[in-house]
């Protein structure tokens, strides 16, 4: 087995090495890790935060990255509103989605999670509840939990991942990493 990397992908940052669209570059990896030959196994998108796993294994990578190894990944979300009984059977029997049904999910309410600040902070709305789910899944489509809390009534506020398959976050600070076995 190859190197493995495990990262805390702050908000804002691209899950690539380069950014080439943009006439201003965008945070990207290279502005955090510098360990040659590595790449990202599955992507975050640039509004989510959390664990990011990097590897030279290309077997490795595929392994994480494919639906169908079934590789469960979990996530801590805040949603606006406070999701009800109905809404978190509809995320755990699987949702339907514009390209097709999730898988089920599991999916709970939990208290707030003793996260740091992001930067910029989420827009705060005296007048709207916000609440916190642990959702894992087992498919990692584009912009997957964020269109599943959607579809169900719930937008997404920040997302974060918390673990992929055995790997976890941990004590990683925002735009750290660590090499592991």
């Amino acid at each position: 087995m190859g190197r493995i990397i495990l990262f805390n992908k702050p908000y804002g940052v691209l899950s690539q090495f380069t950014d080439r669209s943009q006439p201003e570059a965008r945070a990207t990896l290279s502005d955090y890790i510098n360990v040659p030959q590595v790449y990202p196994a599955g992507r975050l998108d640039r509004d989510s935060e959390g664990l990011l796993i990097l590897t030279d294994d290309g077997a490795l990578q595929a392994r994480i990255a494919s639906p169908r190894h079934k590789t469960s990944k979990t996530y801590l979300v805040q949603v606006e509103g406070e999701p009800d009984a109905a809404s978190l059977d509809r995320l755990r029997t699987g949702v339907d989605l514009n390209d097709g049904p999730t898988r089920p999910a599991q999916a709970r309410c939990i208290a707030p999670p003793p996260l740091w600040p992001r930067d910029p902070p989420v827009r705060y709305r005296k007048s709207v509840a916000d609440s916190w789910l642990e959702i894992i899944i087992t498919e990692g489509r584009n912009r997957q939990v964020r269109r599943m809390t959607a579809a169900v009534g719930y937008p997404t506020l920040r997302l974060v991942r918390l673990r992929i398959g055995a790997w976890e976050l941990g004590d990683l600070a925002p735009g750290a990493w660590r090499a592991v076995e």
